[in-house]
This record gives C-alpha cells, structure tokens and sequence, in this order.
C-alpha cells in the first residue's frame, strides 16, 4: 500500500458520512480536487467490475450500473469510512446467483425482482443490526473461514466463468458439478469466443505482473503505475470491443451486450410476498454477514493508515442504507470491494463526497454514453471476473495456519471442501462449526501448571520453564483460561491428582490471573473442591482474580464457604501464608 501525504479538514476527525462532514466544515477547493480525482479513476475501474459482477450474478448488465449510483450516495450519508468504495463485488455476487438460480430463471424479471427484494432484505438485516449493534456477529465468520471461503469461491466463479471466455456450457453450484458439466459440453466450444477470452485473460494477468518492470524506464511513479495497472481492465475491454465491432465477430457467435437501456433507474418497490421472503431470508442474512465482515476489514485497514476511526455500528447503518436504496432502484445487493476501495486510497479520496462524485459519473455515463457498450463481448467480462477472484485468493493461508494452529488449519480445510464440494452454505456452516468446536476443544484442555516464584522478585512462573522457589506446604496452581462447563471436570482432575503428588501440601493456592470468567458449573466444581480439600486438611486460596470475576463470586455463597483467603498478589499470598506456617510451627 502507498503512503500519501493528505490534507484533511480538521485533523483526523471521524467522519459519519457526509452529514458529519458538513459538521466538522473547512471542506476546501484542494479536497474537492482531490475527492474528484480519485472519483474519476474509481470510475473507470467500476465501469467494468459493475458490468462485469451483474453477469456472474446472473443479471442484465445495466443492474450492476444502477447499484453503482443510489446506493454509493447512502452509503456517503451514513458511512464513516473516506475510502470504502461500495458496490457490486464478486463473492456477494455469487451469493446472488446461489440463492436467486432454484427460483427463478437467470436473467428473467421474475429473477431480477428477486434481486432487488434480496437487496431490500440485505439492507433491512444490516440496518437491524446497527441499531441493536450486532456487529459481533461477523465475528462468527473467523479468519481461517473466510479466507478458505474466497479461495474456494475463487475456484467456483473461475470455473463458472468458463462458459463465458470458452462458449462451452458450465451449470452446477458445486465443484464437482461444474467440472462434469465442462466434459459433457466440450463439443460446444467456440473458438473466436475463446481467442477473446483467453486472449483479455492472458492481457490482463500480463499487465497484472509486468507493468511495473516495463514502464520503470519511463520515470513515471510507483503510485501512477499502480493506478494505471488497475486501469488495464477497461484497456482490455476497449480492445476487445473495436475488435468486435472491426471484424463483425457477433455475427460469428460471439456473445456482446448489446443495447443496454440508457437513462436513470426508476425507482420502484419491490415485488414482495412472505413466500418469497421466507425463502430470500437465509440469502439476505449471509450476504449481509459476509459483506459486512469484508468492508468493515477493509475500513479499518484503511482508516489505520490516516489515524480515522471507523465505527462498526454506523458501518452497518451505511452499507444498510446502500442496499436498501438498491432494493428500490433496480439493483443488487452491494458492500465494499477490496481493489475499489484500495484504488479510491490512493488516487487520493478524502472525504465520503468522492463516493457523491463517482455516483454522479455512472449516472452520467447511464445518461449518455450506454450506447458505447454496445459491441463489448461477454469473453471480456469473465476474463475480469476470473483475474479479480483469483487475485482474492490467498493459496498460502492454509499452510500458514496449519503451521501456526491445527485447530484453525483444519477450519480452513473443512471450510474450503465445503464449499467446493457441497456448496457456499454448508461449507460456511461447516467452517463455522469446526471454528467452535476448534475453540470448544482449546477451552475443554486449558493450559494449567504450578508456579513459582523467581528468585529476587515477586513474579512466578512455570516450574516447567524456570528455575523458581517452592515451598514444600504450599502448593500455587494457575490456570490459562475461563472455567466453564467444557473443562470443569478437567480441572478438578488436575487440582485433585497434583494435590494427590504433594501429601505434605497445607494450602492450594488457585492463581487467577488467567480466568476471565466462571461460569455455574465450574462454580459447583469450585464449591465442590473446597469441600473435599477441607475434608483433607488443606485450605483452598485465591490470588489475582479479576474484579469482574469477583463481582460474580460475591453475588454468590462460594467466599463465604472458602476455606482460604483471597489475595490481592500471588506474592502477597505466598508472603501471608508463609508467615502463617511459621507462627504455627
């Protein structure tokens, strides 16, 4: 990512949309410069992107313009972020097409309708979410699941795209089905189709890999080159379309776009029936996690690098805003899109009005210049598609985390054969199912040894890994995690068996700086302990527990029964205790 040096009205204010903007004023002619910059450039990277993700969702292309012109103005009102860049983007679309293709035919207005009321529902989701603030819900969808869940998707949309650069015919949600699909259709392959396709594909991973080394001798800047290099899709679409027009290939059998209507999307509601929203639900709900948990990353990314904070809360207001007024205005569902939102950084946005003005460019281009679309070929189209989401893939992530934890290394694997072999949702639920049980089986073996005090200072440490002091009647035990049901009995076993080691053992120390909270059965299992040490001559203490903790236990009967202290400090308890021993002896 390149560093820019910005100017910003007041500071590092946070600003909520353009409303906060407003508030915050010394909106001047060099950010407004800036703002459209940065606009124009987005606009030219969102021209083929918008076209292009209507296609894999399974849509008339001008779909993808419209939800690039309301739903970018909702998002800058209720926003915070100055450089989230939000529209059509790759995986909701597949989504899309996922939840849109058992119930309508692609392309139809019966499918089209269900878009936008998929549109509507996602935005309803998000907004609910920000006014109760469930943002923490994306937390569910954890690192290892979702990046194993764009890899895999990577891998469908690349074979989905198939039938668009080869002409053969690709069906199937799954791996598996698509890739039957192929052999059975073979014979249908096009060859002026597939020297499009692969001709815009090897164009554009070329400009993808090559660009900076062949245009270093020209002096220009590593930020122009950057620019430039994700320029290279509207390059490839501007070729291919004078190649088609040129040579009369739509005449042959290559597919194109043909008229798209020119002019503003009407607004109109959708059509809406419980039947329909019964079954748009489920979609609704994980295009909305999904897409939420993708922008907020990227926001923050983003916003790290100025000192802006990004509120989540009011990030789901934003993009619920944005795909409501999609809902009304003929488009799709949409969030924040990685390269967008990296290309709007550093062409130079500052404020949200940059997202106003890339708005007003598409509504332009809508206006006036759709005809120009005219001759563009579908080949060109999945071969951006295909560049973008393998791009998106991380191949590496899997060996990392496997490298790094087991537990989220076979997260991502179970998450990524999900997906592939038995589609987006039960690859997801399975992901997020492994990820728990990951969490749950950590929780059910927690990390507990017995400590000591190092020599000359007040710190105590494994008795495993340093060489400490110990005192032969007191035993100090700490424990690394929450007691919960899942490793109350474990515990016991551990506290009984260590002290079943140590007979001459005359007070259990239970070191808590570890324990963030307890929960009823590790409470029974606690009042459980206390009374069988008691029995055995032998008090229960506790050191460092947390106030909130504490607070729990003090609302119950358990200090009460304690046959030991609470101490503040491990030391203060080993210092008391042994001062106690003496006294006795």
């Amino acid at each position: 990512m390149l560093k820019q040096k910005t100017s910003h009205p007041k500071g590092n204010a946070l600003y909520s949309g353009v409303w906060g903007l407003i508030r915050a004023g010394g909106y001047q002619r060099a950010l407004f410069v800036q703002d459209l910059s940065a606009a124009l450039v987005v606009t030219l990277m969102l021209i083929p992107q918008s076209l292009a993700y209507a296609l894999l969702a399974g849509l008339p292309l001008q779909v993808g313009l419209y939800a690039s012109v309301l739903p970018l103005l909702a998002y800058a009102l209720f926003g915070t972020s100055s450089s989230l860049s939000v529209g059509p983007m790759a995986i909701i679309a597949l989504l899309i097409a996922i939840t849109l293709e058992p119930l309508a035919v692609r392309g139809s207005d019966e499918y089209v309708a269900l878009a936008m009321l998929l549109a509507l529902l996602s935005g309803v989701c998000l907004v609910l979410m920000g006014v109760l603030r469930m943002g923490f819900l994306a937390n569910f969808l954890s690192h290892p699941v979702m990046a194993a869940f764009i890899t895999a998707s990577a891998i469908l949309i690349s074979l989905g795209q198939l039938k668009g650069i080869t002409g053969i015919a690709v069906e199937g949600s799954t791996a598996w089905q698509q890739v039957n699909s192929i052999f059975q259709s073979v014979h249908s392959l096009h060859l002026p189709t597939l020297a499009l396709g692969v001709g815009s594909l090897v164009f554009l991973l070329l400009m993808r890999r090559f660009l900076l080394p062949l245009l270093a001798p020209l002096g220009l800047s590593a930020r122009g080159v950057l620019l430039l290099s994700r320029m290279t899709p509207l390059m490839a679409i501007l070729v291919t379309t004078g190649i088609v027009f040129a040579l009369g290939l739509h005449e042959q059998g290559v597919s194109i776009v043909g008229a798209l209507p020119q002019g503003l999307p009407q607004l109109q509601l959708p059509q809406i029936s419980l039947a329909h929203i019964q079954m748009l639900i489920p979609g609704a709900i994980l295009i909305s996690l999904i897409g939420f948990a993708e922008s907020i990353a990227i926001a923050r990314s983003l916003g790290a690098m100025r000192r802006q904070r990004v509120n989540s809360n009011r990030e789901l207001l934003g993009l619920g805003a944005a795909n409501v007024v999609a809902g009304f205005s003929g488009g799709m569902p949409v969030t924040g899109g990685l390269s967008r939102s990296v290309v709007n950084f550093d062409a130079g946005s500052v404020t949200p009005l940059s997202g106003v003005m890339t708005a007003a460019c598409i509504a332009l281009i809508l206006l006036y210049f759709t005809g120009v679309l005219y001759y563009l070929p579908h080949a060109v189209l999945s071969a951006i598609i295909i560049v973008a989401v393998l791009g998106l893939a991380n191949w590496q992530e899997c060996r990392h985390l496997w490298n790094y934890s087991r537990g989220d290394g076979l997260s991502w694997i179970v998450t990524f054969i999900g997906v592939l072999l038995f589609g987006v949702e039960v690859g997801l639920m399975a992901g997020v199912i492994a990820s728990l049980a990951s969490w749950l089986g950590r929780s059910s073996n927690p990390h507990m040894v017995e400590v000591g005090r190092v020599p000359g200072t007040e710190h105590f440490r494994n008795t495993q890994r340093y060489d400490v002091e110990r005192s032969e009647r007191i035993l100090t035990l700490r424990i690394d995690e929450s007691l919960m049901f899942a490793n109350a009995q474990e515990v016991e076993n551990y506290l009984l068996n260590m002290l079943a080691q140590r007979t001459d053992v005359e007070h259990l120390v239970l070191m808590g700086s570890g324990i963030n909270h307890i929960d009823a059965s590790a409470l029974d299992m606690l009042e459980r302990v206390n009374e069988l040490l008691l029995e055995q001559g032998v008090q229960l203490h506790l050191s460092e527990i947390k106030g909130p903790v504490l607070d729990r236990l003090q609302q119950t009967q358990f200090l009460q029964h304690l046959s030991g202290q609470i101490f503040l400090t491990q030391h203060q308890a080993i210092q008391t205790l042994d001062q106690l021993d003496k006294r006795v002896d």
